[in-house]
């Protein structure tokens, strides 16, 4: 079986540089996500992800923007 981790993600540019958290406990990845969004959310570029990689290739569960949340899943290349 393959290696699981659950990341949160906080870019305040889509493409700028990142701030991530990674746990093997889905759980404590998703609190983190709900209070990035609480402190972070309102930014106008803001990117805050829930993902979860399995052997290296990450899907995002969950994308917070300016534009409001998207659930996933959506692969990242």
């Amino acid at each position: 079986m393959g290696t699981t981790r659950h990341l949160a993600r906080l870019q305040f540019t889509e493409e700028g540089p990142a701030v991530e958290g990674e746990w093997t406990v889905p759980g404590t990845a998703q609190d983190r996500y709900t209070e990035w969004v609480g402190l972070y959310g309102a930014g106008p570029t803001v990117v805050i992800q829930l993902i979860e990689e399995i052997d290296g290739r990450e899907r995002v569960a969950r994308k917070w923007t300016a534009q409001g949340e998207v659930e996933g899943p959506t692969p990242v290349p």
